[in-house]
């Protein structure tokens, strides 16, 4: 598990081809190497073993309801933003078997799962996905109850992040200070240069990683390009109320005013946008499947034909659906209008109230994969309106 940022970390520069270097001492090491690659039109986690794998040449725009791979000659390895995956699945995997039930000689045997021990390296993480780590941290790790599944995963994980050098429309992560560069939380993090890697280590096993590689450390110059380029794209989402999208539209940046947001949100429950949105929304549960922090969960047995063996499952859920808030006496929130309420206040007001943070990291993935484009950030804006 990536340790808390230190002061005076090891520094490094790649050049373009060590790349491969980095990987194969990192399987070198045991760990399973994940990075971003292009699959079916987006760009995902999938295995990567060598750096020519990396979507290099491909950069994403990203709009409400909207998402398409642009060729670009000019970019990088790591100039796209956020796909629809995040570290979430890494740590609290999609579907997770928690118990195994074995009926042998008239009794049953109850066996819990066997702990995880698969040391995983994501590659390619970005400011607002740590954050969101940090977040699920919170939930998993950091309250009375701990869940030994995701502590297992957790603890396993070597994380390479990357400093971003350019931004999505969908992407607020400068409204809530987790990008767009990578604040912590990871072993190395990357800023990637026309001639070559920055490399920052940010835990005592990127520091081991970076010493006993051997590779030279980055001169006075290319640091300060390195700290630049993310500043200065930092100072233009603040800056910009437009980007050009490929197709020569004009999309403004998102942003998100917080200031007071937890009593502006729960203190307006009955406001007329709520059933606006309602009418808009679909209730499909996308944009909690590609949120990075939602946590929610069913869970539910699974037997075999001759139920003599059951396993015990947990799949993601979502408080979208009808079941979510089902109690004895029936479906809580019945209408669509309510559910949406119901994850817009809980991820940006009661999560402070209940976890000492926000649930929201900006990474904008519920605007770019909500099929009716809803924005989380207009909402806001319209209820504090």
């Amino acid at each position: 598990m990536t340790e808390p940022e230190q002061a005076n970390h090891a520094h490094a520069f790649l050049l373009p081809d060590q790349l491969d270097a980095l990987i194969e001492r990192l399987r070198e090491q045991g760990y399973r190497t994940v990075g971003p690659r292009v699959v079916d039109g987006a760009i995902v986690y999938r295995d990567v073993e060598r750096a020519d794998e990396l979507p290099h040449g491909y950069i994403d725009t990203q709009d409400g309801g909207r998402y398409r791979l642009v060729r670009d000659e000019d970019a990088g390895a790591f100039d796209h933003v956020v796909g629809p995956d995040s570290l979430k699945r890494f740590v609290f995997p999609s579907c997770d078997t928690v118990l195994r039930a074995d009926l042998q000689d008239g009794s049953w045997t109850m066996t819990p799962a066997g702990l995880p021990d698969e040391p995983v390296a994501v590659i390619g993480v970005r400011g607002c996905d740590l954050q969101a780590l940090a977040v699920t941290d919170r939930v998993f790790l950091e309250g009375p109850y701990v869940d030994p599944l995701y502590e297992a995963r957790r603890r396993n994980m070597f994380l390479v992040a990357v400093n971003c050098r350019r931004a999505a429309a969908t992407c607020f992560c400068h409204s809530m200070n987790t990008g767009p560069a990578a604040g912590g939380g990871f072993d190395l993090a990357l800023s990637e240069l026309a001639d070559g890697f920055v490399v920052e280590s940010g835990s005592a096993a990127g520091d081991e990683l970076i010493a006993t590689a051997g590779w030279p450390a980055p001169d006075t110059a290319r640091l300060e390009q390195a700290r630049a380029q993310t500043a200065q794209l930092e100072a233009e989402m603040h800056a910009r109320d437009g980007v050009v999208r490929d197709d020569g539209a004009m999309s403004r940046q998102r942003s998100l005013d917080t200031e007071g947001i937890h009593d502006l949100l729960l203190g307006r429950l009955s406001h007329a946008r709520w059933e606006d949105i309602g009418d808009r929304c679909l209730a499909c549960s996308n944009c909690t499947m590609v949120c990075p922090t939602c946590f929610c969960s069913s869970v539910e047995e699974v037997s075999d034909l001759a139920g003599e063996h059951v396993t015990r499952e947990r799949s993601w859920a979502s408080c979208f659906t009808a079941e979510h808030s089902y109690m004895n006496s029936g479906t809580v929130r019945k209408s669509i209008a309510s559910r949406y309420r119901q994850w817009l206040t809980h991820k940006l007001a009661s999560w402070h109230d209940q976890f000492g943070m926000s649930g929201c990291t900006g990474c904008g993935r519920c605007i770019t994969w909500c099929p009716v484009g809803i924005d989380l950030t207009e909402e806001v804006a319209a209820i504090r309106d």
